[in-house]
């Protein structure tokens, strides 16, 4: 929950016991406040979960040791992998199969904080209508962002047969 969160809470009891009147009622609607506000607060953590490809199926360095091997057919390699980005093939027409994975991350925080009052009072003595009001707020916010990209290339090669004779691979992070 963001910092920004807090304070809203925090600060909407204090103006809902200043309006005086029925406690029973002021819980409820402090209740309502409260539920809304918070149903409102998504960690930045929650974000990046619900955009991230966690599926099985993802291409990964780990996949490509644990799961290809010399003598795969390429049927079992476009099950395993799924279909590459690049097919091409070499000098003596046996076919090469590049698979390509760009994937960039990005995460921002922020936080914040701000502090609010206010004063007021009214009245009509005879009959003059006295008005009168005071406030101030205060607030601070900072923020980061992150970003990561990474990247991922096999290469596997195939015999006149279709089955692989050799892959490589190659990872990097920046």
């Amino acid at each position: 929950m963001g910092d920004t969160c807090w304070f809203v809470m925090l600060y909407f009891p204090v103006a809902i016991i200043t309006l005086g009147g029925d406690m029973k009622k002021n819980r409820e609607l402090l209740a309502c406040i409260m539920i809304l506000t918070l149903s409102g607060c998504v960690s930045a953590t929650s974000h990046r979960q619900a955009v991230q490809d966690n599926s099985a199926s993802s291409l990964t360095v780990g996949t490509v040791q644990r799961q290809i091997s010399i003598g795969m057919s390429s049927a079992q390699v476009a099950e395993t992998l799924g279909s590459p980005n690049v097919v091409t093939t070499d000098e003596e027409r046996r076919e090469v199969w590049v698979y390509d994975k760009i994937a960039t991350e990005a995460a921002y925080s922020t936080s914040g904080v701000g502090y609010g009052a206010g004063a007021g009072a009214g009245g009509a003595p005879g009959s003059a209508l006295i008005l009168g009001g005071l406030g101030g707020s205060w607030g601070k916010n900072a923020g980061a962002v992150s970003t990561t990209q990474k990247t991922l290339t096999v290469v596997i090669k195939f015999d006149l047969e279709g089955k692989v004779r050799d892959f490589a691979y190659h990872s990097s992070k920046f």
